[in-house]
């Protein structure tokens, strides 16, 4: 008996890109965001979200000029989580640059999917502080209201009056991309025609906390696939794109982006934290088998590349595993931004539409010395003009929860 998902008219829709809106630590905007990450500009700075002077790294890819009422109203800003403003804010970009007002998103787009790691964690926060400090009594409901992370889609959808398919993915740092897939199949299956999707995460006391604990935050800088890399460095940021069906983007006459192909996925199955190579190269493996692409055709890798000696040592070996002798240009964007959780892989796949488009590859910054265990073309300190014609997008998660989409020129 053949699955009702996958009756034939599906199999065969296209499915594109035609907008996107960020939110970083670089900028606010595709156009100063990509600006910034061709000039290898750094969004690190000084904390200010938290005290963290009982900490032992100060630093963090924090959104310095972020305004909620610039993207929303006041009230509404102060119903919605932080992260919801975030995500609010990317897909306001999203739609405005897809062509798409309030009223044309209502009647066109049918589907919201977004990924986060840590949700609206900072609302549990702030009620942990109060309570701490005042005991319950003075809890605030709103608090409660805002901390579940399935409300993030769910303020998207209310903003901007979307109905039909609402999702959030919590798969960690891999969970932009997560999202991405999810959108990608309901369309070519001819479940919805138009979709806005992507990821969200802002600055969170316990993240930043669990990875100065376990010694994997950098003091200084991100360096990404150096000999001397010393760790990763929590940030924030949204990422959202507006994925529709090919046709229904040719008939509305909007610029298009580029195309998905696909995705893969994999789980490593091994632990927690430690990535496993295996797992890796197994999920780069299964995006380039499911969409068919020819390994050779693959001209950039949006990395992972942390910057943790055994994330970036894992990532580099699958990539040689893969692609043997050849060296694939590879960068790390989060040598810029820092790490910003769920919205990571979101804005990776925003620049490889990007680099597909304008032929363009960002590069990873703060590169200083080879590493012979990171034996990659990571594209260093200065961006490259070469022909991009397709781009793989890699995400790998704790608990080894891969991900990885594969992104083409649009002809």
């Amino acid at each position: 008996m053949v699955n009702s998902y996958l009756y034939d008219e599906m199999k065969n829709k296209r499915v594109v890109i035609t907008g996107i809106g960020v939110i970083s630590s670089i900028g606010i905007g595709q156009d100063v965001f990509w600006k910034n990450l061709l000039l290898g500009k750094s969004g690190i700075s000084k904390v200010t979200s938290f005290d963290t002077s009982n900490h032992n790294t100060h630093i963090g890819g924090e959104i310095k000029n972020f305004n909620p009422s610039d993207f929303m109203t006041k009230k509404r800003a102060r119903l919605v989580g932080k992260t919801s403003q975030l995500a609010i804010a990317a897909t306001r970009l999203a739609l405005k640059d897809a062509g798409l007002d309030k009223k044309s998103a209502s009647l066109f787009i049918n589907g919201v999917c977004f990924g986060t790691t840590m949700g609206e964690i900072q609302a549990l926060e702030s009620a942990d502080r109060i309570w701490i400090k005042s005991h319950r009594t003075q809890l605030e409901p709103i608090s409660m209201y805002q901390s579940p992370a399935n409300h993030i889609p769910t303020n998207v959808a209310i903003e901007f009056n979307i109905h039909g398919y609402n999702r959030i993915f919590t798969t960690a740092c891999a969970a932009g991309n997560y999202a991405l897939g999810f959108a990608y199949d309901l369309i070519r299956h001819g479940k919805i025609h138009c979709a806005v999707t992507g990821g969200a995460d802002a600055m969170s006391w316990i993240s930043f906390t669990g990875f100065n604990k376990v010694g994997a935050t950098s003091p200084v800088k991100c360096q990404p696939f150096d000999k001397n890399r010393k760790g990763m460095i929590p940030g924030e940021g949204a990422g959202a794109l507006i994925v529709e069906e090919l046709d229904h983007a040719i008939a509305r006459r909007h610029r298009i982006y580029a195309e998905i192909l696909g995705y893969g996925l994999s789980c490593d199955s091994f632990h927690m934290t430690n990535p496993q190579v295996e797992g890796v190269e197994r999920c780069m493996r299964n995006a380039i088998f499911e969409t068919n692409t020819d390994i050779d055709k693959i001209d950039y890798i949006c990395a992972h590349g942390t910057g943790t000696k055994s994330n970036d040592r894992t990532e580099a070996t699958a990539i040689n595993n893969i692609f043997k002798n050849r060296q694939v240009p590879t960068s790390s964007i989060k040598s810029m931004l820092g790490h910003t959780m769920g919205a990571a892989s979101a804005l990776e796949a925003i620049t490889c539409c990007l680099a597909v488009k304008n032929d363009i590859i960002p590069p990873t910054i703060n590169f200083e010395t080879h590493d012979p265990e990171c034996n990659i073309d990571c594209v260093p300190n200065k961006s490259r003009f070469i022909p991009v014609n397709i781009a793989l997008n890699n995400a790998f998660a704790f608990g080894g929860n891969n991900s990885c989409v594969v992104i083409k020129k649009f002809k």
